[in-house]
């Protein structure tokens, strides 16, 4: 239904004891009371990614702890979309804007799988390692998958902690385009080596990318260093400067408004857990950004944030605290939507 909001919840590095670090939640239009899905997914659900069907509202994917799943009524009952193998942890999914049935879907453990009858078959993608990764004490992620629609043969993969990858052919063949963000790393401001003491390692935590169909060839890049520009499809990277506009640097979203070419939204905070996260937008692409919450109360790393496929007034934004807060006039005025009390870890957000 249009005006849905759907929720994912999943275990991370540092949660407080008691929390309740999985689950998927539905929020109705209008409607202030979170419902717990459940039929036909894993006991004990961990979401990491929603994807809301652009044309049907009522066909939602997730990734789960288990691979992916769908819904064909919104959420009410779910089916297994098995990958080969064993059961993979599913952190990115997108769908080909010229035919739906065609789904990638990124895992843990650095795999992509592409799909060309919605989910029925899969084929594992031959993806490469980029050079100069920092040795990480967890499993790279897909945290990202995004397809430019203006040439959707274009296809970008974020990874944590690992660069990005790109396919200029549909998924058949892939090159990394993490050798400049390298180049980067060299400047002391954007050296920093929290897990490990390599100081490329800050520059390649990736968090999120995007693309705009009137922009083609430019990718707005989000990682723990703040927001980066591509204009040339990731052979050259240059640094944004958020820092000018936001006190808040460690960025952990960026999105491209699917209604407005030239609008982009980022969720920005302190570090990957804070007390604090604010959300900021900008109307001409990323050369400038002004805040866009209305200075709420945002509590906690701001994770994530999803406008309407259906709506552009409608924007909402989840921290991993388990705080949400949407708007449904463009930012005039706000709800605050927590979840249940004791859930924490929100990564998935989407809104039909």
């Amino acid at each position: 239904m249009v005006g849905t909001v759907y929720v994912g919840v999943a275990n991370y590095l540092g949660a407080p004891e008691g929390a309740t670090t999985n689950g998927f939640l539905r929020l109705a239009p209008g409607s202030d009371d979170w419902e717990q899905l459940n039929n036909g997914l894993p006991n004990s659900v961990e979401v990491r990614c929603i994807v809301v069907h652009p044309e049907r509202p009522d066909t939602v994917f997730a990734g789960t702890q288990n691979g992916p799943y769908r819904s064909d009524d919104g959420g009410d009952s779910w089916c297994s979309l098995e990958l080969p193998g064993p059961l993979q942890i599913v952190w990115s999914i997108c769908l080909d804007p010229r035919d739906s049935d065609t789904l990638f879907v990124g895992v843990e453990g650095f795999a992509i799988y592409r799909s060309r009858d919605g989910g029925l078959n899969w084929e594992k993608l031959k993806v490469p390692t980029p050079k100069g990764v920092p040795e990480m004490p967890f499993p790279t992620r897909v945290i990202r998958l995004v397809i430019d629609q203006s040439n959707p043969d274009e296809i970008y993969a974020g990874l944590e902690v690992n660069g990005v990858v790109r396919s200029l052919d549909g998924g058949d063949t892939w090159t990394d385009i993490s050798s400049d963000l390298l180049e980067l790393a060299k400047q002391d401001h954007l050296q920093s080596g929290e897990v490990t003491d390599d100081p490329n390692e800050g520059m390649m935590d990736i968090h999120s990318l995007t693309v705009s169909r009137s922009h083609p060839g430019v990718i707005i890049l989000a990682n723990r260093m703040g927001l980066f520009r591509s204009v040339n499809k990731g052979d050259n990277w240059q640094e944004i400067g958020i820092g000018r506009f936001s006190p808040l640097t460690y960025a952990r979203d960026v999105v491209a408004s699917p209604h407005n070419p030239d609008c982009l939204y980022s969720a920005l905070s302190i570090a990957a857990i804070s007390d604090a996260g604010s959300l900021y937008r900008s109307n001409d692409f990323g050369e400038s950004w002004q805040r866009f919450d209305s200075n709420l109360p945002i509590e906690s790393t701001l994770m994530i944030v999803a406008e309407s496929v259906n709506d552009s007034k409608r924007i909402y934004c989840a921290a991993r605290g388990g705080q949400v807060f949407g708007t449904d006039d463009s930012g005039s005025t706000w709800r605050t939507l927590p979840l249940p009390s004791g859930i924490q870890g929100v990564y998935g957000l989407a809104c039909s």
